[in-house]
Order: structure tokens, then C-alpha cells, then sequence
């Protein structure tokens, strides 16, 4: 099924951003042909001329059914870049990744953050797929004055803005998924709805969000449960939730635990629908018995899920086509994860070539006029805006025979 097409309104919307943003960068650059500022005292700068990014993602531990999938796809894309290199004024740059591994801990991520600005000089960073990981680097980025792309959801990422200025995310504003999940339960008529949310920041944002969107469509939000650490079992908090005896059950956390969440539910004797936020997909959400579990579920996720992009012949849905193209003789199969990490590799790549430059300040300049369609979605980035997953980008998808189908 095909995407559909972008809203004319929402195109004028991201022109006006672009152009906003761009005025402001006459005061916020300076020198616009420059090919390199100073580096910042005490920071080495990374040698020869390679544009280089630290990558810290969650390649083990509880974040890696995320983490795993955002290297496939940075490997993918870096590929295509390199091809060509990335005009930087007047040279053409290789990106060069320094990729670690957060093992899903925070103060491991902060770390590896640290040495890889004030030693490896890198330009930018990107990765974190888990809140926590990412809001460890965060500090770190801000601190250090070094632009930051998160992959992880969590409004809190990227605010409050005056503290957030290097900072970018990826995801899907929370009240976006929100709203759309509150609508999708209204019109099926259900009223009893109870939240199993993670614990941490991304189930706090799925907290807040969801209580004020189910109000808006006129529902009376119902019991919040809060699922514990993964080393925990999932059926306690399985159990509080059936005996809310809820007419409908939204999960709000991220895979792995989602499918276990899911299994617990149905296990516990929920019968009724499940809607998921966009954090909980990935290539194992619907493998074994999640699948069974999952059956029926509702999602909300950008457009990249399933295979509704790939009859579309748009240049950016071509160029999603090549990407599951590559990505499937690579790996076998493309279950429509978001490939967030190849859209911040592309971002970072945009501002350097626009910037003419990689100095930190100036890539965190042109960072915030980003307004493009990327693998997952679109962006629209302004200097009042550093969560840029435009909200047109979101689908509604069911879980049909094992496999996720769009249905709005």
C-alpha cells in the first residue's frame, strides 16, 4: 500500500522553518565560506580530513534489539555517502565512524562520550536508542559544546530548548503518538482504556501525553501501571493491569519488552486490544511467541513500517526502497524498523556541506535549518524546534497474519 502524499500545508510549514532558521544563522555563523574554526580549547581535533562522528549505541545489554538495528542501517547509509565523500567547502570529506558500545549503561555511555570529543576530537555525535543512555550523553554533549543526534524516544531530550542547544532527536514527539492512539481507541468505541508504561523517561513522557490526549478525544483516562526492569518478571504488573478489567491496553516502552509485556498480558487473560507506541518495534517485536500475542495490535510508527512505502516513486520513497533493498541482501529481511541512525548520518552530512565547514558551533547551526525526507520520515528542524519526526510522518499499522499492515 502506498504511502500517502505529503500535505501541501505541511510543506509550506517546513519551507517557513527552513527559511526562518536560515535568517538566524546570519548572526549565529558568522564566516559562512570558512572551512574550519578554531577548535574548542582543551579538545583535540580529529586528524586528516575525514568528517568524523562518534557513534555510542547499545550493541548489548537490555537496548541492543534497537541498538543492533541502528549499526545495520549507519553501515548502510555510510556506504552511500562515502561513495562520493561529502563536499565540505573546498574538499570532499570521507565520514570516518568511531562506533562504541554502551552495553545499555548510562554512565558507560557518558563515558565513552567523554573520550571520544576531548580525545578521538570527533565533530558530532549520534546513537543512543535507550532514554537513559541518552540522556547521559546529553549532558556530556551540551557540556562539551558538541552537536548531539539522539536516536532514543523522550520529549526530555531535547528540553527544556535553552538547555538543550546541541541537542537533537530523531523520534516522534510523544504527544503526536499520543494523539493519534487516543483518536484510534475513540472511534473503535472503547472506554476503559489502562497504560503499561516503562519505567524512566520514555514511559514518563507516555504518561503524561497519553492522560492529556484520551481527555482531549473525551475519554477518562483509567489505571497507570508501570512495568518493572527487565531482569523483572513482567506478570505482576501483567496481573494489576487485568484486574482494571480495561476495554483496551496501550504499552509504552521499547523492545525487548514490549513482545514481553504483550505475552504477559495475554498469559494473565487480557482477550481485548493492545496499541503500541513506536518505540516498542523492532525485527523481534513479532518473532515466536510475540507474534501470537501481538495479533490484532495496534501501532503507531513512522512510515517506514512494512512494506507501504515501496510502491511509492517519490524521491525520498526511492531512495527508502533502496536502503530495504540493500538492507534485505545484507541481513535476509527488513521487518520496517525506523532507521533513525541513517537519517542522522545524512543530517550531520547536510549541515557540514551547508556550513561549509565542521566546526561543533557551525554543524550546531545548520543542524536546526534541516527540513528533509529521510529514510524513516521527515524532519523539520528550526531554531525553536530540536525534535524534528514530523508528525505527517506517522502511520497507524495492525498486526495481520504476523505482519504489520497500514490502515490510516
Amino acid at each position: 500500500m502506498a504511502a500517502p502524499a505529503s500535505d501541501p500545508a505541511t510543506l509550506d510549514r517546513r519551507k517557513v522553518l527552513a527559511a526562518t532558521a536560515s535568517a538566524l544563522l546570519l548572526t549565529a555563523c558568522g564566516r559562512g565560506e570558512a572551512e574550519d574554526d578554531e577548535p574548542a580549547r582543551g579538545v583535540t581535533t580529529a586528524g586528516g580530513k575525514d568528517l568524523v562522528l562518534g557513534v555510542s549505541l547499545e550493541l548489548t545489554g537490555a537496548g541492543a534489539a534497537l541498538g543492533v538495528l541502528q549499526e545495520r542501517a549507519l553501515r548502510i547509509s555510510l556506504e552511500s555517502l562515502n561513495a562520493d565523500g561529502v563536499p565540505v567547502g573546498n574538499l570532499r570529506r570521507s565520514i570516518r565512524l568511531e562506533i562504541r558500545d554502551n552495553a545499555s549503561d548510562p554512565r558507560l555511555a557518558a563515558q565513552q562520550a567523554t573520550e571520544l570529543i576531548r580525545r578521538g576530537g570527533v565533530h558530532a555525535l549520534l546513537g543512543g536508542t535507550l532514554t537513559e543512555t541518552s540522556a547521559a550523553i546529553v549532558e556530556v554533549a551540551q557540556q562539551l559544546q558538541t552537536p548531539y543526534v539522539s536516536l532514543a524516544h523522550g520529549d526530555g531530550i531535547v528540553l527544556p530548548l535553552a538547555q538543550r542547544t546541541y541537542i537533537y532527536k530523531l523520534t516522534p514527539d510523544a504527544a503526536d503518538v499520543a494523539r493519534r492512539l487516543a483518536r484510534l481507541i475513540a472511534s473503535q468505541g472503547l472506554e476503559r482504556v489502562t497504560l503499561l508504561a516503562a519505567s524512566g523517561l520514555h514511559g514518563n513522557s507516555g504518561v503524561r501525553t497519553m492522560s492529556a490526549a484520551l481527555r482531549t478525544v473525551g475519554l477518562k483516562p483509567g489505571a497507570v501501571v508501570r512495568l518493572p526492569d527487565a531482569a523483572e518478571s513482567f506478570f505482576p504488573a501483567a496481573q494489576r493491569v487485568v484486574a482494571a478489567k480495561p476495554d483496551a491496553v496501550v504499552i509504552w516502552g521499547t523492545a525487548p519488552d514490549t513482545g514481553a509485556a504483550a505475552q504477559a498480558l495475554r498469559q494473565s487473560g487480557h482477550s481485548g486490544p493492545l496499541y503500541l507506541d513506536s518505540g516498542g518495534i523492532a525485527e523481534e517485536t513479532l518473532d515466536g511467541r510475540n507474534a501470537a500475542a501481538l495479533e490484532g495490535a495496534y501501532a503507531v510508527h513512522p512510515i517506514c513500517l512494512g512494506g507501504s512505502t515501496l510502491t511509492n516513486t517519490t524521491m525520498a520513497a526511492l531512495a527508502r526502497r533502496d536502503f530495504v533493498y540493500r538492507y534485505i541482501q545484507r541481513h535476509g529481511g527488513f521487518s520496517g524498523f525506523a532507521p533513525y541512525a541513517s537519517d542522522a548520518l545524512q543530517l550531520i552530512a547536510n549541515a557540514a556541506r551547508q556550513a561549509s565547514s565542521v566546526d561543533r558551533g557551525r554543524l550546531r547551526a545548520y543542524l536546526q535549518t534541516q527540513v528533509i525526507e529521510g529514510i524513516a520520515g521527515a524532519y523539520s528542524f528550526a531554531p525553536i524546534r530540536h525534535g524534528g519526526m514530523d508528525r505527517n510522518s506517522l502511520g497507524v499499522y495492525r498486526v495481520d497474519h504476523g505482519g504489520w499492515v497500514r490502515v490510516s
